[in-house]
């Protein structure tokens, strides 16, 4: 991975984040995305074979960057994964998601949470009164210190990754990281 084409990461990763992967894990690599655009859905997939591929050694942060204003149906499904995380399913709730992106209203919202077994009227409750917008907007605006601007965006240990969204060209990112992490 060239140096002249990262930027770090401004806000570490910490117990506040969605963590999928071993904790023992030497890379880290911090997704910025959205549940909506075909980019992200892509980079979901690539993401998958990466843990597959590098196993134990690497682990997966997944934090909202809902950032185009326009994507309403976005920030609400970042809401339900936010929901789900508060009854720990956030990352059922998200494969979900990502498998639906394109079904993303809050009636399907509620279908999806209802489809996962999670306490209903608390999920209601917490998308009728937005209670995790500042956690999604948190999200973001971490992502916008770092230097986002679209999703999606990565980092690997914590530098940006700013190569093509093929599955060759994130293992090598991954492979150049991990050879300086040893």
């Amino acid at each position: 991975m060239r140096r002249d084409a990262v930027t770090k990461l401004d806000f570490a990763v910490c117990a506040r984040d969605h963590i999928f992967g071993a904790d023992t894990a030497r890379l880290t690599l911090v997704q910025y995305g959205d549940y909506e655009t075909q980019a992200c859905d892509q980079a979901h997939v690539l993401l998958k074979a990466a843990l597959e591929c590098f196993g134990d050694d690497l682990r997966v942060v997944f934090r909202h960057f809902p950032f185009n204003s326009h994507r309403f149906q976005a920030q609400r499904a970042a809401e339900a994964g936010e929901a789900a995380a508060a009854q720990r399913r956030f990352w059922e709730m998200h494969e979900v998601l990502f498998q639906n992106r394109t079904r993303l209203s809050d009636r399907h919202l509620r279908l999806y949470a209802s489809h996962l077994g999670l306490d209903m009227p608390r999920f209601n409750r917490d998308m009728a009164a937005q209670t995790h917008v500042v956690r999604v907007r948190e999200d973001f605006l971490s992502g916008v210190r770092s230097g986002v601007n679209e999703s999606p965006a990565f980092f690997i240990n914590g530098w940006r990754y700013k190569g093509p969204l093929d599955v060759a060209s994130l293992h090598s990112a991954i492979e150049d990281v991990a050879e300086v992490a040893i």
